[in-house]
């Protein structure tokens, strides 16, 4: 049963269009949501109200929080900044091992604690010296608007915003969004669509559009991160298959970043990704000739350690979001042979470290 939509929840989205039996079609992504009036459709948060479409997480968020940029996970956008994210309610994926379920599977806005106009956000995260904006915790792409408008705060104010994705988004929404994004770092779930269909509800190739879109169309810093999830994902065929495509289509200097899964949400009976199965998923991508291969949610020293693909020489040492050692000039050469290091970069003069800092906005300020 929906919840009804109040009037406070009608803020009016864009991407929709009328059909001849008297529903109107959602077009953000592909799932093409045909809705009567008072439904909403499968990310729960996009619905229909007096004939028109309307996001109802317009301005609403569960929370906001300073984190490093690695936490993103981001290792080439700024290295050692910070970031402002957050997230709002609902997702357009039904991944059975969700990490944020409790956000992302919310049916309801009880989460949705704390108020922000884009202008808000934009001015606390100048304040509290935030290099970026982060659109995480839940998919941007079902409250494009919100994101879009708080983009476009952010950039007036000389801050940086990022896209963290699933990348599940249909074309015209697709360009309109990421024209208003520095970063993304997308979420490639898996490399087969018996995956995509079965552990997501979704599919394959729209998240493939996307990133051949991203690397190849706009300007948007990319970076990809797939979760290793025993037995379902993490076979040696698959990893080679996904590392040759991203070799084939979108080059060698695409970040990859493998983390490791714990049992969660709907999968509760796989057992946690050996650390063993990440570290052979790095050797498998570097094989296939990607310079940038990460592990993340294990304690793996190589794994965090960004690589000259010039010289081998290790340009920026971390331990988990700390950054130990930084070798890079201030426009992201390597110090030991002057190679391009692919990646955003400004002068090193510290790091926010890793830190994890809640923070209050108040509404519409």
């Amino acid at each position: 049963m929906d919840e009804p939509i109040s009037a406070a929840e009608q803020f009016p989205a864009r991407y929709w269009h009328r059909l001849d039996d008297g529903r109107i079609q959602c077009d953000l992504c592909p799932r093409d949501c045909k809705l009567h009036d008072g439904q909403r459709g499968a990310c729960f948060v996009r619905g229909r109200a007096g004939g028109a479409m309307v996001l109802t997480t317009y301005g609403r968020s569960s929370g906001f929080c300073i984190d490093p940029i690695e936490k993103k996970p981001l290792n080439q956008f700024y290295p050692g900044s910070s970031v402002l994210s957050f997230g709002t309610a609902g997702c357009n994926l039904a991944c059975k091992f969700c990490q944020n379920w409790d956000i992302s599977k919310s049916r309801s806005f009880d989460r949705l604690q704390d108020q922000a106009s884009p202008e808000a956000i934009a001015r606390s995260a100048e304040m509290y010296h935030c290099k970026s904006v982060a659109f995480t915790y839940n998919d941007p792409v079902i409250f494009a608007e919100y994101a879009m408008d708080v983009a476009d705060a952010c950039h007036a104010r000389g801050i940086k915003t990022v896209a963290v994705t699933a990348g599940y988004i249909r074309a015209e929404p697709r360009r309109d969004l990421f024209a208003g994004m520095d970063a993304a770092n997308v979420d490639l779930k898996a490399f087969t669509d018996e995956f995509y269909v079965k552990q997501t509800g979704a599919h394959l190739q729209p998240v493939l559009d996307t990133l051949c879109y991203l690397k190849h169309e706009t300007n948007v810093w990319l970076e990809l991160t797939t979760l290793l999830i025993p037995g379902l994902n993490d076979s040696s065929e698959e990893i080679t298959a996904m590392s040759n495509w991203i070799m084939q289509e979108l080059g060698p200097d695409v970040p990859l970043h493998f983390s490791a899964f714990h049992p969660d949400y709907k999968l509760t009976d796989i057992p946690p990704t050996p650390s063993e199965i990440l570290v052979r998923a790095r050797e498998i991508a570097l094989g296939a000739g990607l310079n940038y291969v990460y592990t993340g949610n294990v304690h793996y020293a190589e794994g965090d350690t960004t690589f000259c693909p010039g010289c081998g020489s290790a340009v920026i040492v971390r331990d988990w979001y700390e950054i130990e050692q930084y070798h890079l000039t201030a426009d992201g050469h390597c110090e030991h042979c002057h190679t391009r290091i692919a990646g955003c970069f400004e002068p090193f003069t510290g790091q926010f470290g890793r830190q994890r800092i809640p923070v209050k906005i108040s509404a519409m300020a």
